[in-house]
């Protein structure tokens, strides 16, 4: 049996079956990887800004599809309402709470616009209360380019037990902010200012993005390259179990015990 089984000819399609079946193994997992990534976010188109008031109404809630937009807007900052959102680190998708504890802040403050409403800006990011950035507001009237988040909910973060100092939030939620800037009118959701304000930090961002729709097509290629793999292996057993019988009756045979 030995001797049959590493005999030439079958050698060759040892071989040929390794190399068929590394093949199809290797299509099937690109087939699955095109299925899998089909399904993930990606960037969507990144429309040049427009005046934050045309996509941020003043009481509904942001549609998804102005989330990440870039937009400016033009007004000016009241210092006297600025909050400092706590737990934060310096990225927007960053979690919140508990989970960033005294990991840093938020500096938000209202810029009011031209028709006196209030937009929530985030101007940056510090790792200090007290650092001399945050109340280094900028006077007069400015022109503020950034992009558009959507207000989140206080109850998205784990909250300290304790509280929090007056002056400072957990979440920027348009509903906590209409209560805190009482007899204000406040636009949904914030602007994050790209570039930060003075010498405040970076609070990143990302373009905007849009879900993955799943291709099952690539699955079914994967599923067709794996079963020709297992057909190929069904095959090479088929051929080599016809070999080995095949020797086996020739060595029984009267022509091969006369020669012996």
């Amino acid at each position: 049996m030995l001797r049959t089984l590493f005999s030439p000819r079958l050698m060759g399609l040892h071989l040929l079956t390794i190399g068929v079946l590394v093949a199809f193994i290797l299509l099937g997992r690109w087939q699955l990887g095109v299925f899998q990534d089909s399904g993930k976010p990606h960037a969507s188109t990144d429309p040049g800004p427009v005046a934050v008031g045309t996509l941020a109404q003043v009481g509904p809630q942001l549609s998804g599809e102005h989330v990440g937009r870039k937009v400016t807007a033009e007004g000016v900052y009241e210092a006297g309402r600025q909050l400092l959102v706590a737990d934060r680190r310096a990225d927007v998708d960053a979690p919140g709470g508990n989970v960033s504890r005294d990991r840093g802040y938020w500096v938000l403050t209202p810029l009011r616009l031209d028709d006196g409403t209030l937009m929530p800006v985030v101007r940056g990011w510090t790792a200090k209360a007290d650092d001399p950035a945050v109340s280094a507001v900028p006077q007069g009237k400015v022109t503020v380019a950034g992009r558009l988040r959507p207000q989140q909910g206080t109850d998205s973060v784990q909250r300290r037990a304790e509280g929090l100092p007056a002056g400072q939030v957990q979440t920027v939620s348009t509903g906590e902010l209409v209560n805190l800037w009482s007899g204000q009118q406040v636009r949904a959701g914030f602007v994050v200012a790209q570039p930060p304000s003075g010498s405040l930090a970076q609070v990143e961002i990302q373009p905007p993005v849009v879900g993955g729709t799943l291709t099952w097509r690539n699955l079914a290629y994967a599923a067709n390259w794996w079963i020709f793999a297992g057909f190929a292996v069904f095959m090479w057993f088929h051929f080599v179990r016809d070999a080995v019988r095949s020797d086996r009756d020739r060595a029984k045979s009267p022509e091969m015990a006369l020669e012996g």
